[in-house]
């Protein structure tokens, strides 16, 4: 049972770092600040594997985050039901 509880908190914190880093997008200004720079570290890689697939269209609206999510949330569950 610890096992899955780890596995859920794990993914839970990095969709919430996925959404934190989705709203910093709107806020440039705020790269400055060293944890911003930590957040974009984390979730930029995993980003970045979506963003080669779905580039951002017309060059300003990117897509990828919503696919980046539901890969995350079938991830998690394809892991739990391992466990399971």
């Amino acid at each position: 049972m610890n096992t899955l509880f780890l596995i859920k908190g794990v993914f839970s914190i990095y969709t919430i770092l996925l959404f934190i880093r989705i709203a910093l997008s709107w806020f440039p200004s705020l790269y400055k600040y060293e944890v911003t720079k930590v957040i974009i570290a984390v979730t930029d890689p995993y980003m970045n594997i979506f963003r080669k697939v779905i580039p951002p269209i017309g060059g300003f609206l990117d897509l990828s985050p919503m696919l980046a999510l539901f890969s995350l949330r079938f991830i998690e569950s394809f892991i739990l039901s391992i466990f399971r």
